[in-house]
This record gives C-alpha cells, structure tokens and sequence, in this order.
C-alpha cells in the first residue's frame, strides 16, 4: 500500500549513472530495510481490515465520542492522501533530491507512506454503527472477495517492477554503477483488461467487509475517492508524457472495472494498415 502510482513514463534514451556522492551500500541497506517495513505494514493492514489476526483492527481501538473520532480518523486519512500525492509530484521530486540522493529517493516515499499508515492503524478510532452484517456462506463469499482483492493488488506490482515501485531496484543499481531507468509502459496480464490494478485490488479490499461497521464505511469511502481523484491526476501526467498512445490505451481499457467484452486493439499505419 506504499504507492498508488504505477510507472507509465517511457524510458529516456540514456540517463547517467548517479554520481558516487553517497556510498552504494548505506543506500542499498536503507532500501532494503525500508521495504522490510513496508512488508510489515502490508501484513498488518491484511489483518486491520479484516479484523483478524493483529492487535487492532479497524473496529477496535480507543473509543472516542463520534465527532471525535470521525475528525481523528479524517485527519489520519487526510495525511496520508497529503504524503502520498506531494512526493508522487514531478516537481516535488526535482526538489526533494536536492536533500535526498536520487537512487533513495522512491525508498524514502515508500518510508513515509509505512509510516503514515503505520500512524494510521495505530490511531484509528473505531465508529459505532452497523451498516451491515452478513452470516454464513454470504460471509465467506466476501471474505473470499476481500482475499482476491489483495492477491489482485499486490499481483499487479509484479506485472510492472515490483522492486522498481518500492525502490529496490534504484539502490541496486546504483550500487552496480548502472544507470537508471524508468520502467516502459506496459499492457500485459491485469493490465490489458483494467488500467490500474493495483487500485481495483484496493477498492475491492475496502469494501468486501462481511461487517461493514460505520468506522470502516467511513474508511471504504474516503480511500475509494482519493484513488478515483489520484487516477485523474495519474491519467493525466501519462496523457502528457505517452501522447497518442495513452489515450488509445484509456479508450480501449477501462479504469478499474473490467468490461465484460475487451475492446479490440485498432490496428494503426504502424501495425500496416494504410501504409505507403
């Protein structure tokens, strides 16, 4: 959950090695204890919305008067949308790696982020209310909606560069002196029938609650607006740097729902139709 931006940039034609200004292996040290964490947050958060299997999940917590803990659970949700949309921001970046050496630099997004979440499951107040509540087999089909949801979207990040998306990949490199590139643009497995999985994934995460409780409508709700609000943003830096391609890719693929019929791919004068 460390990111909602998968890499659509296209490769530059050559991009230098970093300079050496940093030892290699501090940064590749520091890449791999932050995704360490990451997997730890990820694991915690497979138990906070299930509410299973950790110390608190979504539905427990300290009590709080309602206002109360509407406002604190709003905050949380709103430092993580904050976080998360700023340092996903081109110019963000261009400054942030003045402070920060460039192959940390997605490390270090993916550290806040845990952190932020990490804040997020340990503050969370809880919100009375049942929305519904679903027993026996209905129980179990959602449970087994909500297990689909996360193999979904973490099996997304592998059809892209898992390791690039949680910044493994950059320190490695720059530990081999090799330069970086960005992952090209892909249109393989999930993604030739959704556009963004690993937002899918989530969605479908959020709201397959056998107990939908007022605390977690209230989560389901707010988290499935950023990511329709973060998609808007995303499509649109992708628009800007893929051109034509992107945009014959949105007409063809929908956002997050998989049409039941795909929309056959247009064969275009590079494909051999009209040609010269």
């Amino acid at each position: 959950m460390a990111s909602t931006r998968q890499p659509t940039r296209p490769q530059p034609t050559g991009r230098r090695p970093a300079p050496r200004s940093v030892p290699a292996l501090p940064i590749l040290g520091y890449a791999a204890a932050v995704y360490v964490l990451f997997l730890a947050v990820l694991g915690y958060a497979i138990g906070f919305f299930a509410g299973a299997g950790v110390p608190t999940g979504i539905d427990e917590g300290t009590p709080s008067a309602w206002p109360l803990a509407v406002a604190v659970d709003l905050l949380l949700l709103l430092l993580f949308a904050v976080q998360h949309s700023v340092m996903a921001r081109p110019w963000f970046k261009r400054r942030w790696t003045r402070l920060v050496p460039a192959p940390a630099e997605r490390s270090t997004f993916v550290l806040c982020a845990s952190l932020l979440l990490a804040l997020l499951f340990w503050q969370w107040r809880p919100v009375g209310g049942t929305v519904w509540h679903l027993s026996g087999p209905a129980a179990v089909v959602v449970l087994g909606g909500y297990a689909i949801g996360w193999v979904v979207a973490v099996g997304s990040t592998f059809m892209i560069n898992h390791f690039d998306l949680f910044g493994l990949r950059q320190a490695y490199l720059y530990a081999r002196g090799a330069a970086y590139r960005p992952p090209p643009f892909t249109e393989r497995a999930l993604y030739r029938w959704v556009r963004h999985p690993l937002m899918a994934g989530f969605v479908i995460v959020f709201w397959a609650a056998p107990v939908m409780t007022a605390g977690h409508l209230l989560f389901a709700v707010a988290a499935t607006g950023y990511i329709l609000l973060g998609i808007r943003f995303e499509e649109r830096d992708a628009r800007r740097d893929l051109g034509e391609a992107y945009r014959a890719y949105q007409r063809r693929v929908p956002a997050l729902m998989p049409a039941v019929w795909p929309r056959p791919r247009r064969r275009t004068p590079s494909q051999g139709e009209n040609a010269a």
